[in-house]
C-alpha cells in the first residue's frame, strides 16, 4: 500500500459534472490545495443527454462563470419543425406532450430565450460527456487523477484528516446503476485479499482534511459511511419501480409507417411524448407507460419508452426479448399499432435498458415509489432521514439523493448541492477550521438543513406532477427556476 505523504484540503472522490462543477467552485473561491480522483481508467463518451434548467444554470454561474460560458456556448441546437404546409411558417422547437390519436395536450419550448425570459436563465440540453469534458478542461491536468477506485474510508482524528483508500491499476468495476447499458458486473476482491493479488494491482491512499463525495447513486462512501448504522438498508440505491428501454436511431422504417407517424405525432414537432390518455387534467400517472418519439433531422427515429417493469424481467431481457418486452408493454396499454411496430423495428445496436435507481432523502409514507415498502416498521408514521455527512465526509449529488429523471433535476440540483458546499468551505477557509472538526461538522449540518427540505419537494415532484394542474405546476416551476441564487449565497454566509 501507497500512501500519500500531502494531506490535501479537499478530496473529491468522482469527476462527473458535480464533483468537477464543486472542484472548479473551491478553486474559484481559492481553495486550491485539492485533488478530484475518478475510478475510470479514460475520460470517454458515456451517459445521456442532460437538460440543465434555470436553477442548475444559475448554480453553475454562481460557481464558476466560465464553466458557466463554455456550457451556455456549446449546448445542443434545436432546429425548428417544418410546416406541413410551404406557406406557414416553420415552428419553434417544442417538447410536445400528445395522446395516442395526435391530439395536443401540452408543450414545452426549448428555446434558451424562453426559459430566459420566464425564469432569468434559459435552458441547455448537452451530452453527459460533453458536460464533463468542458468542466474537466477549465481544471489543471494534475488535479484530476483517474484510475483511482475508492474502496474503503478511514478517520484518521490523530493527524486531522480521512484517508481514502483507492485500488489502481485493476479492470474498471462496471456500474450496475449507471444511465447507460453495460455489461454484467464483475466481482472484485475484498480490500483485505489484496494484498496477494499480483503487482498490477496497486492500493494507494490519499489524505485530505475534507472528503466530499460526489461518486454517483452507486457511491462507495455512502456504503462504507451507512455501514454497521441503522442506515445499512439504504446503503446502495434502491429500485424505483421504472424503467427504460430505448433506441436511440431506427433508420429502415417502410415509407407508409414514416408517413403515418410524421403526419400523426411530428407534424408540428420533432419531439413528443405520447401518453394513453384523453385530454383531460390529473389523469396521468406515473405508472401509465409513455414513450418519447424523436424525429431526427437525420430521417432516423429513436423512442424512449418509461414503463413500470419488475427489475428482474427488465435484467432476464436483452435483445430482440428486450423488444418484446416493450411491445407487450405498449399492446397491454392499447398504444397504436404505428407505435407497436416502430419499436418492433429496432436496431439491436442501438437498443438499450435503463433502470432507474433512487436515494430517498426522506422515508416515509409520505413519499413511496410503488416497489417501496415500509422499510423500517410497519408504522406509516416512522420517517427516517439517512445522514448526509459523518465527520469530514460529505455526500453530493446522487449519491444523496439519486432519483429517476421524470422531473430532469438530477445534475441541477447536484449543482445547487456544489453550491451550498462551495460557499460553506469558503467559509471555513476563511475562517481557518481546517482542523476544527466541530466546525466542519456544523458547516455539513447547514448544507444538510438547507438542502434536504427542498430535495423532499423535488423527489415529491418527481412523482407527482404529472397530475398536477396548469396552476400547480407553475407555481412549482417558479419556486424552483425563479430563485435569487445570490440571494441564497447571502442568507449561506449570514
Amino acid at each position: 500500500m501507497t500512501i500519500s505523504a500531502e494531506i490535501y484540503d479537499v478530496l473529491i472522490v468522482g469527476a462527473g459534472p458535480v464533483g468537477l462543477a464543486t472542484a472548479l467552485g473551491l478553486l474559484q473561491r481559492g481553495i486550491d490545495n485539492i485533488l478530484v480522483i475518478d475510478q475510470t481508467h479514460n475520460f470517454r463518451p458515456v451517459g445521456q443527454v442532460l437538460d440543465l434548467l434555470p436553477n442548475g444554470l444559475k448554480a453553475l454561474n454562481c460557481i464558476e462563470p466560465q464553466a458557466y460560458k463554455a456550457i451556455t456556448a456549446n449546448g445542443m441546437s434545436f432546429s425548428p419543425a417544418s410546416s406541413s404546409q410551404d406557406n406557414k411558417p416553420k415552428i419553434s422547437p417544442e417538447w410536445v406532450q400528445k395522446n395516442t390519436n395526435g391530439e395536443r395536450i401540452s408543450a414545452i419550448p426549448l428555446s434558451f430565450e424562453y426559459w430566459f425570459n420566464q425564469y432569468g436563465e434559459g435552458r441547455v440540453s448537452t451530452a453527459w460527456y460533453d458536460l464533463q469534458t468542458h468542466l474537466r478542461n477549465l481544471l489543471p491536468e494534475n488535479q484530476v487523477k483517474v484510475n483511482h477506485r475508492c474502496v474503503n474510508v478511514v478517520d484518521e482524528p490523530e493527524l486531522g484528516c480521512v484517508r481514502i483508500d483507492c485500488i489502481c491499476d485493476q479492470k474498471t468495476e462496471i456500474n450496475p446503476y449507471a444511465h447507460w447499458e453495460q455489461e454484467q458486473p464483475q466481482n472484485h476482491p475484498e480490500l483485505e485479499n489484496l494484498q496477494t493479488k499480483t503487482q498490477a494491482c496497486e492500493i494507494k491512499s490519499i489524505r485530505a482534511k475534507i472528503v466530499i463525495a460526489a461518486d454517483g447513486i452507486n457511491s462507495k462512501i455512502r456504503q462504507v459511511l451507512y455501514q454497521n448504522t441503522p442506515y445499512q438498508p439504504v446503503a446502495q440505491p434502491e429500485y424505483s419501480g421504472f424503467s427504460a428501454i430505448g433506441c436511440t436511431h431506427i433508420a429502415e422504417i417502410p415509407q407508409s409507417l414514416r408517413t403515418e407517424l410524421e403526419e400523426t405525432f411530428f407534424s408540428d414537432c420533432r419531439i413528443v411524448t405520447l401518453i394513453q390518455d384523453e385530454i383531460t387534467q390529473n389523469s396521468q400517472k406515473l405508472e401509465d407507460p409513455r414513450i418519447i418519439l424523436i424525429n431526427r433531422p437525420t430521417g432516423e427515429i429513436g423512442y424512449l419508452l418509461h414503463a413500470a417493469l419488475p427489475l428482474d424481467t427488465l435484467e432476464q431481457s436483452s435483445g430482440n426479448s428486450l423488444i418484446n418486452l416493450a411491445i407487450s408493454d405498449l399492446k397491454q396499454a392499447d398504444f397504436p399499432d404505428s407505435i407497436q411496430q416502430l419499436v418492433g423495428l429496432s436496431s439491436l445496436e442501438t437498443l438499450y435498458k435503463r433502470p432507474y435507481y433512487i436515494h430517498r432523502v426522506t422515508i416515509s409514507n409520505q413519499l413511496k415509489f410503488p416497489s417501496s415498502a415500509h422499510l423500517y416498521s410497519p408504522n406509516s408514521d416512522v420517517e427516517i432521514q439517512p445522514f448526509w455527512s459523518q465527520g469530514r465526509v460529505v455526500l453530493v449529488g446522487d449519491a444523496i439523493h439519486g432519483m429517476p429523471p421524470f422531473a430532469a433535476q438530477g445534475v441541477n440540483q447536484g449543482f445547487e448541492d456544489a453550491l451550498v458546499i462551495v460557499t460553506l468551505l469558503e467559509q471555513l477557509a476563511k475562517n481557518n477550521h481546517w482542523n476544527q472538526l466541530d466546525k466542519i461538522k456544523k458547516y455539513f449540518q447547514t448544507y444538510e438543513q438547507f438542502r434536504r427540505p427542498f430535495m423532499v419537494k423535488i423527489q415529491q415532484a418527481t412523482i407527482e406532477r404529472l397530475q398536477w394542474s396548469e396552476t400547480q405546476l407553475s407555481e412549482y416551476n417558479q419556486a424552483v427556476y425563479g430563485r435569487d441564487f445570490n440571494m441564497i449565497i447571502q442568507e449561506l454566509k449570514a
